[in-house]
């Protein structure tokens, strides 16, 4: 099993966010430091802001900022959320064409590891993954700052 580039992309950009505090992060800027498509990361972004991962702040001092405190964003739900299926063999998918479907054991076995995949990532939180301003941010950047208003509405 391996998780798409858009998982990955999301995980890093929830970290991005996170590691930046209270500082708007833009776009382009996470881009940049991931060395990754501005076009694929905004479909990314568009998918963590419509789950209330990211907030967006619009306006010419806008950007992005977390949309829920890093410890209340569990990394299992942020996968459920942008892997397209877990659909390891043919017999979990829809249209299951398999002539062993009903005596086979093998799907049991997958489908309990898949549960502890789950579960296991479940365990963890955004809080748990961030990274220390320095892993990202060697040096100082301008400050893009959210009015307090605006932080976990």
């Amino acid at each position: 099993m391996r998780l798409t580039s858009f998982s990955d992309y999301a995980l890093r950009m929830l970290m991005y966010a996170a590691t930046a505090g209270d500082r708007l992060i833009t776009i382009e800027e996470a881009a940049r430091a991931f060395s990754v498509s501005k076009t694929h990361l905004n479909k990314v972004t568009n998918t963590l802001t419509r789950g209330g991962y990211l907030k967006a702040v619009r306006g010419r001092s806008g950007g992005l900022m977390l949309g829920r405190r890093p410890e209340m964003i569990r990394i299992g739900d942020v996968i459920r959320m942008t892997e397209p299926d877990f659909a390891l063999v043919e017999c979990f998918a829809t249209g299951n064409q398999c002539i062993l479907t009903n005596s086979c054991k093998l799907s049991g076995m997958l489908g309990e590891a898949m549960a502890s995949f789950h579960e296991t990532l479940d365990r963890y939180t955004l809080a748990d993954i961030t990274l220390t301003p320095e892993d990202f941010f060697p040096a100082p950047l301008p400050p893009r700052r959210a009015s307090a208003s605006r932080l976990f509405e």
